[in-house]
C-alpha cells in the first residue's frame, strides 16, 4: 500500500543523523516499528494492578506439578 506521505524533512535528517540506517525509508520503517513497541508496552503499563488474584492459588504447588512433566 505505497502512499505518499507529507514528513518533515528537518525530521528526516535529524532521524539519518542518530539512526544506523542510511536510507529515508528504513529509518521511518524503524521509527514505526519503535512506536508500535512504546505503545504496546504503554497499554500494558496500563494493565498494571488491575488484575484481582485468587487468594487460593497455590503458585508453588503449579510449580512442582510442571516439572514432574
Amino acid at each position: 500500500m505505497p502512499r505518499r506521505l507529507r514528513i518533515d524533512p528537518q525530521l528526516i535528517r535529524t532521524a539519518l543523523e542518530v539512526s544506523p540506517e542510511t536510507d529515508a525509508s528504513a529509518v521511518v520503517t524503524q521509527a514505526l516499528e519503535e512506536f508500535i513497541g512504546l505503545r504496546k508496552q504503554k497499554r500494558l503499563l496500563s494493565l498494571m494492578g488491575t488484575l484481582d488474584w485468587d487468594p487460593s492459588y497455590q503458585y508453588k504447588l503449579e510449580r512442582s506439578r510442571s516439572a514432574l512433566s
